[in-house]
């Protein structure tokens, strides 16, 4: 993936690392069906492919990073452009996505359905 500005791609240990104080803006791009299958803790659903997915990204603070994303690392990739309209200036994506995670056996929030 070639590097954008403001976007750095993190594999599943850094991200844990930088996620791991739980004060951290976490969000899954993913569908809702999915993100209630299998999420990583504290992260925030908004639907990619939602038709007000921008609009969703008003009601975080641009000022500070965010960290992203989805199953395999290419939606949340494809979203780095909406996020950066949006005024994000740091921006952590999750290389690999949930699968690379869940791979490097962390842990993850499943729903009880």
């Amino acid at each position: 993936m070639k590097s954008q500005e403001g976007l750095t791609n993190v594999d599943s240990e850094k991200f844990n690392t930088l996620i791991s104080n739980g004060n951290v803006q976490l969000i899954d791009v993913r569908t809702p069906k999915e993100y209630r299958e299998a999420h990583i803790e504290q992260a925030v659903n908004v639907d990619f492919f939602s038709k007000d997915f921008s609009e969703q990204l008003g009601g975080f603070n641009s000022d500070e990073p965010v960290y992203i994303y989805c199953r395999s690392g290419k939606r949340s990739g494809k979203s780095v452009a909406q996020f950066q309209k949006a005024g994000f200036k740091q921006i952590y994506n999750l290389d690999g996505g949930i699968l690379g995670w869940i791979s490097a056996e962390l842990p993850v929030v499943e729903s009880e359905e």
